[in-house]
């Protein structure tokens, strides 16, 4: 039996198809239920449904052998896992972004409100910048606007919701999509099943140009 950990929602929506098409199905996935766990023992895999940011935690603690994570996810917590494959979607970047006519005053630290920690503490440490992080889990766009930060560092998409707001992306600091990860130990007992779904996953992967 294979565990795999699917983020939830429509990124999980998406990773599950995947796997149908590949022969690892689970129609009972595809109901309207709140279960959390669902297995098909015919065709040896069990689902696990859960927060997006914690597949990796899953993976890495082997409650799950593989999982679908975003990369952002993998720079900030660096989660002792193997990283198979690049899916192709859920195409993003990591980047700094502030108000349109932000200036860096490099003689003050720099105010940077973020759920990226991590990175963003490598990031301006390899520039020797002085940061003060403003740690926040959500709606980080408000940070600048309402003077809480001069900058924020976020995973940005298509960039709609910063021109809204008056904000503009300055530098970008990494590009993201979903990963295919696993663990480390269940890579070495399932290795023949897990190489044959990267092989067959790596072939429905989205390039750049399809997505657009």
């Amino acid at each position: 039996m294979i565990n795999i950990a699917l983020p939830k929602g429509r990124l999980g929506d998406k990773v599950y198809k995947l796997f149908d098409d590949i022969g690892f199905s689970c129609p009972e996935l595809e109901g309207d239920s709140r279960k959390l766990v669902f297995e098909n023992e015919e065709k040896g895999v069990r689902y696990f449904l859960v927060k997006p940011s914690d597949v990796s935690i899953y993976v890495a603690h082997k409650a799950a052998d593989i999982g679908v994570v975003g990369k952002d996810v993998l720079l900030e917590t660096e989660p002792s896992v193997y990283e198979l494959l690049d899916l192709g979607f859920g195409r993003c970047r990591l980047a700094v972004a502030a108000k349109n006519n932000w200036k860096d005053d490099t003689s003050l630290p720099l105010r940077v409100a973020t759920k990226y920690v991590n990175v963003t503490q490598k990031y301006y440490a390899a520039q020797n910048r002085q940061i003060e992080i403003v740690k926040l889990n959500g709606s980080i766009e408000l940070a600048p606007i309402l003077g809480l930060s001069d900058v924020i560092v976020d995973i940005v998409e298509t960039g709609t919701t910063l021109k809204e707001n008056n904000l503009s992306v300055f530098y970008d600091i990494a590009p993201s999509s979903a990963r295919l990860i696993a663990n480390k130990s269940s890579y070495q007992f399932h290795k023949a099943t897990i190489d044959s779904i990267v092989r067959e996953l790596a072939k429905r992967r989205e390039s750049p140009k399809e997505r657009e």
